[in-house]
């Protein structure tokens, strides 16, 4: 689960001052502490020791991501928006990575799992866009997926500004609609990820 940067916003989440909701589909409870998931370097975000929440209907622990990393990826979502950017800009990997500072085979590996789950992309940031409330074309087809998901996260970020007042990081807003999950095997999934309902707060966490 995607949360802010702000760690005392969250402890307040889990202390039940702004309670912060179970994202398990069909639960209505609200998690409390529970400990802190492994600590580890993210490249991009420095040391990271994700909070762990422990939801008190369902009884579900959930490890509470902030929005500058995606699930299991040892770089910032930032960091790898860059590369995206660049890819869609027309480079390949080999000079994306060099820019970065990475290796090929890492850059690689990000653009072609974006591509492989873009059709999982489109279809959460629309659901996002629905439950917004928000007047979002999304962008027309490419040949070129990586591409389109970088339209797709720039469309989204302005129509959510539009909407709820403010600006943040597009690619921050991108780890928070969609669980974290950007770049896992099958990409994000509607029941995973952001819910209006649910943690509105969040989408401009940290920022811009």
């Amino acid at each position: 689960m995607t949360v802010g940067l702000d760690g005392s916003a969250v402890e307040n989440a889990l202390g039940g001052e702004v309670p912060l909701t179970c994202p398990v589909v069909g639960c209505a409870g609200v998690l409390g502490p529970w400990g802190w998931a492994r600590e580890r370097v993210v490249r991009g975000a420095g040391l990271l020791r994700p909070r762990r929440g422990r939801c008190r209907s369902c009884r579900r622990t959930q490890v509470l991501l902030p929005a500058s990393v995606l699930l299991r990826r040892a770089d910032a979502v930032a960091v790898i928006g860059s590369a995206l950017v660049a890819k869609a800009g027309g480079l390949g990997h080999r000079r994306v990575a060099a820019q970065l500072g990475r290796a090929p085979s890492t850059v690689r590996g990000w653009l072609r799992r974006i591509a492989s789950v873009a059709a999982a992309v489109f279809a959460v940031f629309a659901a996002a866009a629905a439950q917004l409330g928000v007047e979002f074309v999304p962008p027309a087809p490419r040949a070129e997926p990586v591409a389109a998901v970088v339209e797709m996260v720039g469309a989204l970020a302005r129509a959510a500004a539009l909407r709820l007042g403010g600006s943040s990081s597009p690619w921050r807003l991108a780890a928070v609609v969609s669980g974290g999950r950007l770049l896992a095997p099958h990409g994000p999934d509607l029941g995973s990820g952001w819910r209006a309902e649910r943690n509105t707060s969040w989408l401009w966490a940290g920022g811009p």
